[in-house]
């Protein structure tokens, strides 16, 4: 299979959801395709690889006016991709062969609306276009081409990417074996404790592989921060609601322990209504997410919309340079204690999500509030008829209160512990004596849950 990459500093990057690209390429049903995520996690750099697979490629940024113009001034698509070709010398007996690759099509509401003619009227034409701010444009786009279109979700790079990019094939050969070997544990964790620290942004890892000193980081951490406020002012138009994204932005990965309250979030007078509107805007623009806890036992998992969410902020990296606990993280042998216990359990939601291609799923967590019985977990893992419950701890098993209490009340034996020890399954009981298989899993194998899951219910 063809390894698409991108070279920086004589590193190459794969991302996994370059199959995803070559489904689409070779789909029957082929729809224009838009890639989705929050900017600078490689969206463009991604597709002019992928590019190299097609005879002739056309490239439009439509934030140039230059390029814009063939979507503002022309009304249909027959006389748009007529004067593509004939301004890129591309003949119309090569347009099956050809990509349109349409980048920050945010900036252009009218193409967006014009996908859906693409589809109808030149199907064999290739289009891929990318947007980072894709929500806020919608609003201005009179008939969205829905069905007309398909969407890919790229995310910053997740540990089976991260160990691609710095040149360790033969970890990640042993990483995809299920259940690992025991001889691999030191040095995945050891990879797994750098990652954790730096993050997964595609710049971040560039840099940090070519020079491995946190200092030369700094400047590239504010550069990607810094977009990202100034983003603000395309995210609103008004003053105050500026202030208090930006003000949001700087104090939500304090929150990382706990769930939230909009009321007076971040120790201000702003009320619940506004918070809520800010938090919700910096979702649709994949910054922080929004994660509800659900309190179903199996699936459908509904998202319980009363309750109080948890933070999902973009990277963990990130988050380690403005909290500035990169150093101390250095020092640690056991990552779970990082942050008051938070960076880990971040980390491996933000694990879980990179493997959300195809859909834009956030992961949910489970509660249980009644008197004297409430209950926290993790994660919920959907598989077939089951919801898998997945605590994120070190230490005895014994401690497990909150997973315990979802297992009582399950409809099946299946548990996961995701921490810093061994592979290892254990047959053992809850308190109130219910047998269930506890599968001990380490904090680098969680891109590969979904095998590893299949794997678990297999030895039954």
């Amino acid at each position: 299979m063809p390894l698409f990459c991108y070279k920086q500093l004589k590193m190459a990057f794969r991302r996994s959801i370059s199959n995803q690209l070559l489904r689409w390429k070779s789909s029957d049903n082929r729809k224009p395709l838009i890639v989705r995520g929050a900017r600078q996690v490689g969206k463009t750099t991604l597709i002019r690889d992928f590019a190299k697979t097609y005879s002739h490629v056309i490239h439009l940024n439509l934030e140039k006016p230059g390029d814009r113009r063939f979507f503002e001034d022309i009304e249909d698509v027959y006389t748009i991709v007529e004067s593509l070709l004939l301004t890129h010398g591309i003949p119309s007996s090569g347009m099956d062969n050809t990509l349109l690759f349409i980048d920050e099509i945010q900036e252009s509401p009218k193409a967006i609306q014009l996908l859906r003619y693409f589809y109808e009227e030149l199907p064999q034409l290739h289009v891929i276009s990318a947007g980072s701010l894709l929500e806020f444009a919608l609003h201005s786009v009179q008939s969205f081409p829905v069905g007309r279109v398909e969407f890919l979700y790229l995310h910053p790079l997740n540990f089976q990417e991260y160990l691609e990019a710095i040149g360790k094939p033969g970890l990640l050969e042993v990483l995809r074996e299920v259940p690992v070997r025991p001889a691999a544990h030191g040095p995945l964790l050891e990879a797994f404790h750098r990652y954790a620290i730096i993050g997964g942004m595609p710049e971040v890892v560039k840099v940090d592989n070519a020079n491995h000193q946190l200092s030369d980081l700094v400047a590239v951490y504010e550069s990607i921060w810094g977009t990202y406020k100034n983003d603000v002012e395309k995210y609103t138009s008004n003053d105050s609601k500026r202030k208090i994204i930006k003000h949001l932005m700087d104090t939500a990965p304090l929150y990382l322990d706990e769930r939230v309250k909009f009321q007076g979030f971040g120790n201000s007078n702003y009320r619940s209504r506004e918070v809520g509107e800010a938090f919700r805007t910096l979702d649709a623009a994949r910054i922080i997410r929004l994660l509800y806890p659900t309190t179903d036992l199996a699936p459908p998992l509904k998202a319980d919309l009363k309750k109080s969410p948890r933070l999902q902020l973009l990277d963990t990296g990130i988050i380690n340079y403005t909290l500035g606990i990169q150093a101390e993280m250095l020092a640690m042998t056991e990552l779970s204690t990082a942050y008051r216990g938070a960076i880990i359990p971040h980390l491996i939601t933000q694990e879980l999500t990179s493997l959300q291609q195809q859909t834009d799923g956030k992961p949910f967590f489970w509660v249980r509030e009644k008197a004297q019985s409430s209950a926290e977990v993790d994660l919920v893992y959907v598989y077939q008829k089951w919801a898998i419950p997945i605590e994120i701890k070190s230490g005895a098993t014994g401690r497990l209160r909150s997973l315990h209490q979802f297992v009582d009340v399950a409809d099946h034996p299946f548990a996961i512990r995701i921490y810093g020890g061994v592979f290892q399954l254990e047959h053992t009981v809850t308190p109130n004596k219910k047998p269930y298989i506890l599968l001990n899993l380490p904090y680098y194998t969680v891109t590969m849950l979904p095998q590893y899951v299949s794997w678990l219910v297999n030895q039954v």
